[in-house]
């Protein structure tokens, strides 16, 4: 039997090879740029609270996270999935694109709770678990309505002025 020590070590050393042989220079750079840029202010809580299914009572695949971009004629390659909602957010201007947004994600919300509806029905011993995945994840979409009420719309050309010659 092998010692845990030595798979941890594996995996260690495994993860140095990958970051080392496989992720291109150019890759490195390219995600260096994305963690720089700026995003919403709402972002880092809707990416604390949304991904986190002991927050939101669901949980949000990466594949999800694509639909939902895809769903609003936004293009997303597949990274990690607090990386993905960054991206998703970061060009967010207008109350229209969150209510879209959103409006996705409540959609794969709720097949989730469709779910839980239909396994607390065949085992009502464990519907309380699932009860309680529901109210989490009720909340989760009043944070949404939250976050798009706060929102305050702006114009990136209003930050340029005229310039007169």
């Amino acid at each position: 039997m092998k010692d845990f020590n030595d798979i941890d070590d594996l995996k260690a050393e495994f993860d140095k090879f990958v970051r080392e042989s496989c992720i291109s220079e150019e890759q490195k750079q390219r995600d260096e740029e994305e963690d720089s840029e700026e995003a919403p202010a709402f972002v880092d809580e809707l990416s604390e609270k949304l991904l986190a299914p002991a927050h939101s009572g669901v949980y949000l695949s990466r594949l999800d996270i694509k639909r939902v971009a895809e769903a609003i004629d936004e293009s997303l390659p597949i990274k990690e999935r607090k990386r993905m909602i960054k991206a998703l957010m970061r060009h967010t201007t207008t109350k229209d694109f969150l209510r879209d947004a959103f409006g996705e994600f409540n959609k794969h919300i709720n097949g989730r709770l469709a779910i839980y509806q239909e396994l607390g029905e065949a085992f009502p011993s464990s519907k309380y678990v699932f009860d309680d995945f529901e109210m989490k994840a009720e909340k989760t979409k009043k944070m949404f309505d939250r976050i798009i009420e706060d929102f305050e719309e702006f114009n990136p050309a209003d930050d340029l002025e005229p310039v007169l010659f």
